[in-house]
């Protein structure tokens, strides 16, 4: 198993990466000054929604997003084929 320090800096790395210092330092700075609940923060993103239409749009985001391989996925943490 990885560290959290190893954790916490290959995802640092990969944020400049994709995003750039300035966007990483933006993103980090809502992560702390939000630091709350997440259910309660989202909770509006929902509100009014049936079960079926929740349901059906985490279907269809499914479907849009299959899961990838992890890009900080190690030779030791791929699964033995």
């Amino acid at each position: 198993m990885r560290t959290e320090n190893t954790i916490v800096k290959d995802i640092m790395a990969y944020l400049i990466e994709k995003f750039g210092v300035i966007e990483t330092e933006i993103f980090i700075s809502h992560i702390i000054r939000n630091a709350g609940d997440y259910t309660e923060e989202h909770k509006d993103d929902f509100d009014g929604m049936t079960l079926e239409e929740l349901n059906k749009a985490a279907a269809d985001y499914s479907r849009a997003h299959p899961l990838r391989e992890s890009v900080f996925a190690s030779e030791e943490t791929k699964p033995a084929v």
